[in-house]
C-alpha cells in the first residue's frame, strides 16, 4: 500500500495524456509542494512542453531517491483509480482539478514552507535555490 496519485495536466484523453505516477507522497499537500518548488525554480510547464515533464520528474525523483516510488507513462497504463488521491489535474504549476478520488479526505499533514525546504535539499547543490531564498520567495507569495 502506498499514498498513490497521478499528475497530469487538464483536458485532453487519458489515452494520450503523460502522467506522473507517485507510489509515496500523493496528498495534496506533497503534490502541491513538487509543484509550487517547480514554479519556484522557473521551469516550463508541462502543458506547453516535455521539458516541464522531465523537470517535474526530475524533481520529485531526486526527492524519493533510490530507483522506486515514481513512474511516468500515459495515463491509460498509470494507476488512476489508485483509491488513495487519485489523479491531479494541473495547468500553470497549480492543480486546477481532480479525478478519481475517492476518499475526499485531503491530506494537510506537511508545512508547504517545510516541504519546499525539504525537496529543495534532496536536489544536487549546483540546483537547489537555497533555504533563505525559498523563505523569501515564499514570503513575497511567489
Amino acid at each position: 500500500m502506498g499514498n498513490r496519485a497521478v499528475i497530469t495536466t487538464k483536458g485532453g484523453d487519458r489515452k494520450n495524456k503523460l502522467g506522473v505516477y507517485l507510489h509515496w507522497n500523493g496528498g495534496r499537500d506533497s503534490v502541491k509542494a513538487f509543484l509550487k518548488y517547480c514554479d519556484m525554480r522557473g521551469f516550463r510547464y508541462p502543458e506547453d512542453d516535455n521539458y516541464g515533464w522531465a523537470r517535474l520528474t526530475q524533481v520529485i525523483a531526486n526527492f524519493f531517491g533510490g530507483d522506486l516510488s515514481i513512474g511516468i507513462d500515459i495515463c491509460d497504463r498509470l494507476d488512476c483509480d489508485n483509491w488513495d488521491n487519485g489523479v491531479y489535474l494541473i495547468e500553470k504549476w497549480k492543480i486546477v482539478g481532480r479525478e478519481d478520488f475517492h476518499n475526499g479526505v485531503e491530506q494537510d499533514e506537511y508545512d508547504l514552507l517545510s516541504m519546499l525546504i525539504d525537496i529543495d535539499h534532496h536536489q544536487p547543490k549546483g540546483d537547489q535555490i537555497g533555504e533563505a531564498e525559498i523563505r523569501e520567495k515564499f514570503e513575497k507569495g511567489e
